[in-house]
């Protein structure tokens, strides 16, 4: 399954320190992931392949309980690359491994 999105770029707040910036998976879409079948994995997360401009990345989807959707880690060496800064947005395309 491959989905495509645009998103919002939020840091992790739940500690003061965390350097940790997300994007969330819509929530139309995020449904559409929970209904492949698949075998649990810690922390109920999904393996993708991450695409964003010209940065492609191997990582995993997380659930978020206060949003009800995933969310995509933007790891630092992608946001460098790309511009991408808190509170901006961010096109993201996702091929989802598992399933």
């Amino acid at each position: 399954m491959i989905i495509e999105f645009e998103g919002d770029i939020f840091r992790w707040d739940a500690r003061d320190d965390a350097s940790w910036y997300f994007t969330s998976v819509p929530p139309e879409l995020s449904d559409d992931i929970r209904e492949i079948p698949r075998p649990y994995r810690g922390f109920g997360s999904v393996r993708v392949r991450a695409t964003v401009g010209g940065s492609e990345w191997a990582t995993s989807i997380f659930p978020s309980s206060s949003e009800g959707t995933y969310v995509l880690p933007l790891k630092k060496a992608v946001r460098d690359a790309e511009g991408l800064v808190e509170g901006g947005t961010v096109v993201v395309r996702l091929d989802v491994l598992d399933g």
